[in-house]
């Protein structure tokens, strides 16, 4: 199968899922105020399919899965009979209009915080924010591996997905931050990150290589996680320590472990583990001990790997706050991002376009369900969030010739929605196109 296919389908549906939504708020909400609207359409183009409801709505699935659109009965675009002039749009109160227009982002909003809901129901397996090994400026700041940072420029951290938000913000603003981190061993610690001292032409989308911070991906990796309380490496092992050897036989990854032992272990035998802690080489006598498990007697040292995912999940009712909590901060973050485009300090190159969409999902999707839709979340947040720029032609533009008129008792001149439909085509088509790129060039580079 072309290895295009699968992010075309997660990207047709994620567009598909959104853009429903946030029309089907402009749509309900219209219905309700009295206005007969004419087409409901998910995607731009040539109709697909097209069905006209009892109530005269035509329902189009349209061929450019780029967005889509609800057309209500409006003056200014067509001669409306008389008898029809009261379910015109334009013949709303500004309140109403202003409600029409507003529902479609609030639906995206709504929708983001019920799937991160049902997200946390099932539980999200989420990437512990566990140091790998460090270079450049996180290792002059003493990062070590297994490090796991709990809060980043005093902001909570629970995985990498709250981490990296707050470590791009305050590179962006060049200025050195604290980051606090649990070691190994368990004790806290305060690690102060230079990110003053980053190149002024970094790129951003690198981050995290640019400043030597590496995420510890791999649980297969021979590095003991925990130890069993009585068990025979407790007092001898810690975790931290990378096992090299045991009886002289090489353990490469966390699974050859019961394999050696297996081979090498015998009743109340010391077995020779080699380990390397702090960068240093020791060895030490360790007698496994047997244990029966579904029929199997195995040997164990009573150690346990360094897991570096762990599963976020919440009952029912508690994981309604954290939604709102988590939406609160993604909410948060991308403002500061937009605010540091406006300015200057976030690079453009931080933009994504429909492939780096349908990749995004696709992606997220292969990790389950639950990824999936905390991704559907971030992505209908954004759409929000977009909508609501101040900007002609989207959501935001249109409320804020509502509050202009409200505010004045009038109507933006008729020449002043012009210049601003020119101007918002202008910058539309400026921010898809260097999205676009950013895509392509994402992908050859």
């Amino acid at each position: 199968m072309p290895d295009f296919i699968s992010p075309l389908f997660w990207y047709i549906l994620t567009i598909g899922i959104l853009v429903t939504v946030h029309e089907w708020g402009h749509f309900a909400v219209a219905r309700r105020c009295g206005v007969h609207v004419l087409r409901f359409s998910v995607g731009f183009g040539r109709a697909l399919y097209s069905r006209t409801g009892k109530n005269g709505t035509e329902y189009r699935l349209a061929l450019i899965p780029f967005g889509g659109y609800v057309k209500m009965l409006d003056e200014r675009e067509q001669e409306v009979p008389p008898e029809l002039q009261p379910f015109a749009f334009n013949r709303q109160s500004v309140g109403k209009r202003f409600a029409i227009v507003a529902a479609g982002p609030l639906a995206n909003l709504i929708l983001c915080i019920g799937l991160l809901w049902a997200a946390f129901i099932i539980g999200v397996p989420e990437l512990r924010a566990l140091i790998g090994p460090s270079t450049g400026l996180a290792q002059q700041a003493g990062f070590q591996t297994g490090d796991e940072l709990i809060a980043v420029d005093a902001k909570p951290v629970q995985a990498w997905n709250d981490a990296l938000p707050a470590l791009a913000l305050a590179a962006m603003d060049r200025r050195p931050i604290d980051v606090q981190v649990t070691t190994l061993s368990g004790h806290s610690e305060s690690r102060r990150l230079a990110l003053d001292a980053l190149p002024e032409d970094y790129p951003q989308d690198r981050l995290l290589q640019e400043i030597g911070l590496t995420p510890f991906f791999s649980a297969s990796l021979p590095i003991v996680g925990q130890v069993q309380k009585d068990g025979p490496a407790d007092g001898v092992l810690q975790p931290g320590d990378q096992i090299t050897a045991i009886d002289g036989a090489e353990i490469a990854q966390f699974g050859d472990i019961p394999r050696v032992l297996a081979e090498k272990a015998g009743n109340g035998r010391n077995l020779r583990v080699e380990i390397i802690r702090n960068g240093v080489a020791l060895a030490f006598l360790i007698a496994p001990v047997q244990i029966e498990d579904q029929g199997q007697r195995l040997w164990r040292l009573g150690i346990g790997s360094l897991s570096a995912v762990k599963t976020v999940q919440y009952p029912a009712l508690q994981a309604l706050p954290a939604a709102l909590s988590r939406t609160y901060t993604m909410t948060r973050d991308s403002l500061s991002v937009i605010k540091r485009l406006l300015t200057g300090a976030a690079s453009v190159d931080n933009l994504s376009g429909p492939i780096g969409i349908a990749r995004a999902a696709d992606s997220q999707a292969s990790w389950g369900i639950s990824p999936f839709l905390g991704f559907l979340a971030a992505i209908s947040l954004a759409l929000c969030i977009m909508n609501l720029l101040p900007i002609p032609l989207l959501d935001g533009g249109h409320l804020l010739y509502f509050a202009y008129e409200w505010a004045t008792g009038k109507a933006p001149a008729e020449s002043v929605q012009a210049i601003g439909q020119y101007i918002g085509v202008f910058l539309l088509a400026g921010l898809l196109g260097i999205a676009i790129f950013n895509d392509f060039f994402r992908i050859i580079s």
